[in-house]
């Protein structure tokens, strides 16, 4: 087995939300199109280079619009397994999404899993300066009082792995689909929260 996965043993994870401890709802598109915002644009900039007026508004329907999406939030795989072996390890649990902070706790209360992390190592996109800024991720550090090379970030999306390398932490790369599009910026892969719950075991 290869070396890497005896990172799985750092005691600090930070999780992607969106499309990582949930099944991948978000349809981007149709975001931009009820929004206004042109294809291929990235939603949240867009809004905030917009006159102050203007962006107030979309930030309310954004907010709507993912509140909606968080209250039907339905868990990924193997969401519960890995993060009752994490607890039961007595790691620390952060998360970092791009969504809201209020609608980040509406959908892990939706998915049940609130009891496995602190609100205040919930951060979300009005806390600090979004992904891929590492702001996020130094401030929940900043929280533990611990050293980069002691925590990972476990995301499905580019952002995520950006996000890691940004901070110089672990990044482990969830993909149901197998595809694992960013070699370069990723340390460790899985299929599922499942498979990695079972290389945690293996490197514990």
């Amino acid at each position: 087995m290869p070396d890497n996965y005896t990172l799985l043993q750092r005691k600090y994870w930070i999780f992607d939300l969106d499309g990582t401890l949930t099944v991948a709802v978000h349809d981007f598109n149709a975001i931009r199109n009820e929004l206004g915002i042109p294809a291929g644009q990235p939603i949240l900039k867009t809004i905030e280079s917009l006159p102050e007026n203007e962006s107030l508004t979309l930030q309310q329907k954004l907010q709507k619009i993912e509140e909606k999406l968080a209250r039907n939030a339905r868990p990924a795989k193997g969401v519960k397994n890995l993060l009752e072996a994490l607890h039961h390890r007595n790691y620390h649990l952060g998360i970092l999404t791009l969504n809201s902070r209020e609608n980040a706790w509406l959908t892990l209360e939706a998915l049940d899993l609130v009891d496995y992390f602190n609100e205040d190592c919930v951060i979300g996109r009005s806390c600090v300066e979004p992904k891929p800024s590492p702001k996020g991720i130094h401030r929940l550090l900043n929280q533990w009082k611990v050293e980069a090379n002691d925590a990972l970030i476990v995301g499905d999306y580019l952002y995520d792995l950006q996000v890691g390398r940004a901070a110089e932490i672990v990044t482990v790369h969830v993909d149901p689909k197998g595809e694992f599009s960013w070699p370069e910026l990723t340390d460790i892969q899985a299929n599922s929260l499942d498979e990695l719950a079972d290389l945690l075991a293996d490197n514990s």
